[in-house]
């Protein structure tokens, strides 16, 4: 189906959107049942400003309906011990992913500004394969681990290790990747028998509430594991961090808010989850390929409008290269090709919102005022809410806009005096997310085992993949998502022993 095509309506209610066309309103999906809430918000499409539907406004009430009926299903069903089970409902949930996948992209496209490439990535494509990756793992993790004997008192005594789930989740998302924000919490959880509670970004409300649909009309997974809730009252959300029904929050999204819920979490000592900001800094050496690394540094920081936690927005430069290397910067800006993002050719999208708009320009306008170099853009253009590709130079590694995430397509550039001094710069952050290093491999390799973050990219190489565990350190998170480690953030462990006697080796 072509981007630009209206998406045919189907039998379970999941429609795709143009650009122009308004979706009917969603439902949520509360044990086991799709239900409406008693009024309704609108998402807007962010390429022209328009609303492109209705999303159900759930309550405070109806979280806790959602909480409680995954406590039931939890605790009263064969769900979190039944691994054939699990097995097959992702194996369900995937192939109804991947039947409506082209509907799922017209709305994505439509609701959270994405191009129709970054749909055949981590916008769409590479989220359904995380549901593949666990429904594949799920067939061959150990769930139990044999400890062999010890001698105590006179006796042997022979133990071993089982695999848990952990109980109700309650999964909240940010608005930039819905479907990988969404699909990276819903198929470990699930694969380890966990029940949830998923709470769509109030900005992008109808991509997740679709996902609810295809859980309700195309799989078997019983009555409550799953539920799926949308609503712009942050009370909602709040109450999923208190409420005692739920053992663990997996979370991502900004920094303060982060910090919010783990204060709300402590109350009944929840698990908690947490992926969160970034301010990630690519370093180019000397001896790096410069237009090699201008050009990564230049189309990765617009990819999605500069809307990803894990971009790095600080590009540190040698001094002695340094207006060489911004010259390619703003070479590269300039052919950006920005605009409708149903558009095959359009390369960076819109950003989400006109309050993340202004909250980007009022940063670049105070960086220039507190004497950082406008090199190009910082511009907003209308319809819609795209602003332009930004280079800023002269920039204070300690001021606000070297520090603060933007989540907006602006990179600035900072020089550095030698490979120590990038190191201090790089690892002057509260964040520790990712990273980039352009160099000879053994120098670049090297140097980016000095820098304090999760995961890094070396001369262009990509980590991202549903196998990778993805995480950060220091104010970045808590936690590891996808690959082994992110199916172990769902599973409790717990110890056995008994009285060795010949039988039981």
């Amino acid at each position: 189906m072509s981007s630009q095509d209206t998406a045919e309506t189907i039998t379970d209610g999941l429609r795709g959107a143009t650009a122009t066309e308004e979706v009917p309103a969603r439902r949520l999906l509360i044990n086991g049942e799709l239900v409406d809430a008693d009024r309704t918000y609108a998402s807007l499409n962010p390429a022209t400003g328009e609303v492109l539907g209705q999303a159900p406004e759930a309550t405070v009430e109806q979280a806790t309906a959602a909480v409680a009926a995954a406590r039931q299903a939890f605790d009263a069903t064969d769900w979190p011990t039944n691994t054939a089970l699990r097995i097959r409902c992702l194996d369900q949930l995937h192939r109804a992913l991947v039947e409506h996948r082209d509907e799922l992209a017209a709305l994505t496209i439509a609701e959270v500004g994405a191009t129709p490439a970054l749909t055949q990535g981590a916008q769409l494509d590479q989220p359904i394969a995380i549901v593949r990756y666990y429904a594949d793992l799920l067939k061959d993790y150990p769930m139990t681990e044999d400890l062999g004997n010890i001698e105590s008192r006179g006796m042997l005594h022979h133990r071993w290790v089982e695999k848990e789930a952990a109980g109700v989740v309650a999964a909240i998302i940010a608005y930039n990747y819905p479907n990988q924000l969404a699909l990276a919490k819903l198929a470990p959880a699930l694969a380890a028998g966990c029940t949830i509670v998923l709470k769509a970004a109030p900005d992008t409300p109808l991509v997740t509430l679709a996902l609810g649909e295809l859980i309700a009309n195309h799989t078997d997974i019983p009555a409550g594991v799953v539920n799926v809730l949308s609503s712009s009252d942050p009370a909602v959300g709040a109450a999923l961090t208190t409420d005692a029904g739920v053992d663990m929050v997996t979370f991502t999204g900004s920094t303060p808010t982060g910090r919010a819920i783990m204060a709300a979490a402590s109350g009944t000592l929840k698990r908690v989850f947490l992926e969160l900001g970034g301010k990630s800094a690519a370093i180019i050496l000397d001896d790096a390929d410069f237009n090699m690394a201008a050009i990564f540094a230049s189309f990765s920081m617009v990819t999605h409008a500069g809307q990803g936690c894990a971009l790095t927005s600080r590009l540190l430069v040698p001094k002695s290269h340094h207006d060489e290397i911004v010259e390619l910067i703003k070479t590269n800006f300039s052919h950006v090709r920005y605009g409708d993002p149903t558009d095959p050719k359009t390369y960076m999208g819109p950003l989400i919102s006109a309050k993340q708009r202004d909250k980007v320009d009022g940063m670049v306008k105070r960086a220039v005022a507190a004497g950082a170099n406008l090199v190009t853009g910082g511009e907003k253009v209308d319809p819609g809410f795209f602003y332009t590709p930004t280079l800023l130079t002269n920039v204070d590694p300690d001021s606000e806009i070297a520090q603060e995430e933007v989540f907006g397509p602006v990179l600035t550039v900072i020089g550095y005096d030698d490979d120590d001094d990038a190191v201090r710069i790089a690892n002057n952050s509260i964040y520790g997310l990712s990273g980039a290093v352009f160099g000879s491999q053994d120098r670049a390799v090297a140097l980016a085992r000095r820098i304090r973050t999760g995961t890094f990219s070396i001369n262009g190489g990509n980590y991202f993949s549903p196998d990778a565990p993805f995480g950060g350190y220091k104010q970045s998170g808590i936690g590891r998502e996808m690959g082994v480690a992110g199916l172990e953030e769902f599973l409790e462990s717990k110890t056995f022993a008994v009285p060795f006697t010949g039988d039981n080796a």
